[in-house]
């Protein structure tokens, strides 16, 4: 196995995500940009949550693609969101899109991200073979 989830029991009482991942040795590894929910095609920036966060998802998919990872070689996931009324909105989208994937996980509510209008920035650390 490639990762193997460490669970301290802290994680399992705040939300779905792992304490630590220890990624096997030899891997190849991906770390991503901070990653907005900017479409790559047109540069538009939906005006909701939901919407944002799934266009950065879908930026990080294209970059694990890329790499030729999946969602199943997140390592670790950190988050910024503007707005601490939208955890719950990312978090369903998150769940919505990554499954049963728990990767470790991190969520700070920041003032501002690069564009006033961003509401959500995503990056990402994948260790695949």
């Amino acid at each position: 196995m490639a990762h193997t989830p460490h669970d301290t029991g802290v994680a399992k009482r705040i939300g779905f995500y792992s304490d630590a991942i220890e990624a096997a040795p030899g891997l190849r590894w991906l770390h991503t940009s901070g990653t907005p929910g900017l479409s790559a095609a047109t540069g538009e920036l939906p005006k909701d949550l939901e919407g944002q966060t799934r266009l950065a998802w879908e930026n990080i998919i294209a970059a694990l693609n890329k790499a030729g990872m999946t969602i199943n070689d997140l390592v670790k996931v950190t988050t910024w969101l503007t707005r601490a009324s939208d955890k719950a909105a990312y978090a369903k989208v998150r769940k919505e899109i990554l499954g049963d994937v728990k990767p470790a996980f991190m969520l700070s509510v920041v003032t501002e991200l690069i564009s006033p209008d961003m509401l959500v920035e995503i990056e990402a650390i994948a260790a695949a073979k």
